[in-house]
């Protein structure tokens, strides 16, 4: 017996089993004409995995650039994480300093942190000939600075610090108390043995672009640092850390650190700002819910066509004793296991695409070479990576429930609504 012929008597036998039959027989054979209708069934598949993958790599970018824009942030004004102590994260003080540094060795033996920089955090004054500053000033080990922090790489004149005796400051701040490279200023602080001063040459001037970097940075020597303000060891130890690694890298170090000192990774550092990224996040929604609806109409528009191509077909399928009832069942059952199909290597190739830019920094050089210094005024990390995460399962869930619904509401009921006879005689 021929497909052609086995299917005629099924679908006969469909027509005579009414509609208290079982819905078993309808879906063998909305399956077989998935594939008997090769191009049709290859076309909704692409369009489904196309918005599929589409919706998937949105989000992972999205979250990838916000996570970037997040790390080139810390990079500036933190670190991707920091070890403190909790009374010095609520009060920056001097006084609330980490009691001693003989953890370094051990938070350097984690895998993901790859270098752990101290740092003398303290408030001081700076003067020049001209006018006098309040400052939060950095103290920091000159050898150590660069793998933790983006501010010696963007020293636009000058050099980064190498000495004591040497500091580097943001280029809005020189210009603030009227100083240039090369010339010397005063800088006043509070000590545990009362109020110190000293004199430092400026080497470098800050260039970042970053209006809040350039008019506040203040970096000298650690030893100056601890001169100035009488403590021993510092008030932070900033940490190296793998991008999108830092939560990771946090909880492993945690367990390893004595008591009374804690890991903060960048998200917690940068508070305010960390708030400010998710809103912009949110204020991604009502984009990816115009998309997800666009991407929807387009999957019903796909079935549709495919109903007006086989008008002919179905008023001959009508005439073999199938009710519209059920053929709109059919067309429906057709729809869904071409979607389900289309969704299913969507999501293979979209978590595909994302893990693969989740390691591989594409996107980071691509952006560079496009938009070159645009980006910098963002604080933006040079590397960019996508995202993988679960939730994005849940949108693209939407849009093809979307989908789905459209496919129920516009060709089935156009199905229910044919005249077999007129459906013959179409072309």
């Amino acid at each position: 017996m021929s497909t052609a012929t086995r299917r005629t008597v099924m679908i006969g036998n469909l027509g005579e089993q009414g509609r208290s039959a079982s819905a078993t027989p309808l879906a063998k054979l909305a399956w077989r004409n998935l594939f008997r209708q090769r191009r049709r069934t290859t076309i909704l598949v692409i369009v489904v995995a196309y918005a599929t993958l589409a919706i998937i790599f949105f989000w992972g970018f999205t979250d990838g650039f916000l996570n970037s824009t997040i790390n080139g942030q810390a990079r500036f004004l933190h670190a991707p994480a920091l070890i403190t102590t909790p009374t010095h994260f609520a009060d920056p003080d001097p006084e609330n300093a980490l009691p001693d540094l003989n953890f370094l060795e051990e938070s350097t033996s984690i895998r993901l942190v790859r270098t752990a920089a101290p740092r003398l955090d303290f408030p001081g004054l700076i003067r020049s000939p001209y006018a006098t500053q309040g400052v939060q000033v950095r103290g920091v080990d000159p050898a150590l600075e660069n793998a933790v922090s983006s501010i010696p790489e963007n020293v636009g004149e000058g050099r980064m610090l190498e000495r004591v005796g040497e500091t580097v400051i943001g280029k809005g701040l020189a210009e603030s108390i009227d100083i240039r490279l090369g010339e010397r200023l005063a800088l006043d602080a509070s000590s545990q043995a009362g109020p110190q001063a000293t004199g430092l040459i400026v080497v470098g001037l800050v260039d970042s672009g970053i209006e809040l970097v350039d008019e506040t940075t203040v970096l000298i020597h650690i030893e100056d640092a601890r001169s100035l303000t009488g403590v021993e060891t510092a008030t932070g130890v900033a940490l190296d850390i793998p991008f999108g690694r830092e939560e990771a890298a946090v909880r492993a170090l945690q367990n390893r650190l004595p008591e009374g000192v804690q890991a903060y990774p960048v998200k917690e550092l940068l508070g305010p700002l960390q708030s400010g990224l998710a809103s912009e996040r949110a204020q991604m929604l009502p984009l990816s819910l115009i998309f997800s609806l666009f991407a929807a109409i387009t999957v019903t528009s796909t079935v549709v066509v495919s109903v007006l191509e086989r008008t002919r077909e179905f008023g001959i399928i009508i005439a073999l004793g199938l009710d519209q009832n059920r053929l709109s069942w059919l067309v429906t059952l057709e729809a869904i296991f071409a979607t389900a199909l289309g969704f299913g290597a969507g999501l293979v190739l979209g978590y595909g695409l994302t893990l693969f830019m989740g390691t591989v920094n594409i996107l980071g050089p691509l952006f560079a070479n496009i938009y070159g210094d645009f980006l910098s005024g963002f604080a933006l990390s040079d590397e960019i990576y996508t995202v993988s995460n679960p939730e994005y399962l849940i949108y693209t869930g939407f849009t093809i429930a979307l989908a789905a619904l459209f496919a129920v509401l516009t060709p089935a009921r156009r199905v229910r609504r044919l005249n077999p006879s007129e459906a013959i005689r179409s072309n």
